[in-house]
């Protein structure tokens, strides 16, 4: 299964702490292709900066380390950002739209512990 994992997800797996036992399965399951999307480091890059205590990485290593882990690149394209229009007006939230829209365009399951985007149609599955 190709999963796309949400921002807080990828700091989790990294720190090795805070995953659900199915979290935490289906990421080490070989079976699995892990991917992450771009918005998920600009919103580590901007939450960073603004001194967010859950988000205390710097972006441009915490994405070589992904890189490096294994994970794939997803990423953002046009397709995907129009697709963030046509999305329910669940969630305000612009980082989690974009990977809603990602998953919806591109087939991948959106992994996440998130109750709100789990309220969304298309390819997303719980963590918890």
């Amino acid at each position: 299964m190709r999963l796309l994992l949400d921002t807080h997800l990828l700091l989790w797996a990294a720190a090795g702490s805070g995953l659900s036992d199915r979290a935490a399965d289906l990421i080490a399951d070989p079976q699995n292709k892990l991917w992450f999307s771009p918005a998920s480091i600009w919103e580590i890059a901007i939450k960073s900066s603004l001194g967010k205590a859950d988000f205390a990485v710097e972006a441009g290593l915490f994405r070589r380390e992904l890189l490096d882990s294994g994970y794939e690149e997803l990423p953002i394209t046009s397709a995907h950002a129009a697709g963030v229009a046509t999305l329910p007006d669940i969630h305000r939230d612009p980082f989690d739209r974009m990977l809603i829209a990602q998953a919806i365009a591109e087939g991948v399951v959106l992994l996440t512990t998130d109750r709100v985007i789990l309220q969304y149609p298309g390819p997303i599955q719980s963590a918890i």
